[in-house]
């Protein structure tokens, strides 16, 4: 009389295995290579993100030019943010805080008041990891791109 089997045997749950882990050898570096792609293309959102406030505290402030720092355009960690020169509720506070989504983000300013310019850099912060380009922007809004290091003004246009 013959056993009847139940279950898989250990060779069939190796061979699942290793047909598995084939699988995720070929799917991972396409997900990092997406993963770069979409952190690159939110530092650049976030850069116009950035201008566009900017522009508004400008606006609304116009005795003080620019911001003096990237986190007096940020806000109060409530919904009921009350806008001042320090904090002009503009951009989330994450945002503010100068990191988002792998990349730094570096703002500085020419120290006068009225601040009639700053500088914007987006760097990833493991180059190759979580993002391939650095990004730089000022005050006119071009954006520009390094693929070896920080980016700046004499840098190629997005």
């Amino acid at each position: 009389m013959k056993r009847k089997q139940k279950g898989f045997s250990l060779i069939e749950l190796l061979i699942v295995t290793a047909i598995i882990l084939i699988i995720a050898a070929i799917a991972l570096p396409n997900l990092m290579i997406a993963r770069m792609s979409a952190n690159e293309a939110s530092a650049v959102e976030s850069l116009r993100t950035i201008q566009t406030a900017e522009t508004e505290y400008a606006a609304t402030y116009p005795n003080l030019g620019y911001s003096a720092t990237l986190a007096d355009l940020g806000g109060a960690s409530s919904s009921l943010c009350v806008a001042s020169s320090t904090q002009a509720c503009l951009i989330d506070n994450l945002l503010a805080s100068g990191a988002k989504s792998g990349y730094t983000i570096t703002w500085v300013g020419d120290g006068f008041i009225p601040s009639v310019s700053y500088n914007l850099n987006a760097d990833p912060i493991v180059r190759g990891s979580s993002g391939r380009r650095s990004f730089y922007t000022n005050m006119p809004g071009v954006i520009r791109y390094s693929d070896t290091g920080a980016a700046n003004a004499t840098d190629p246009v997005i």
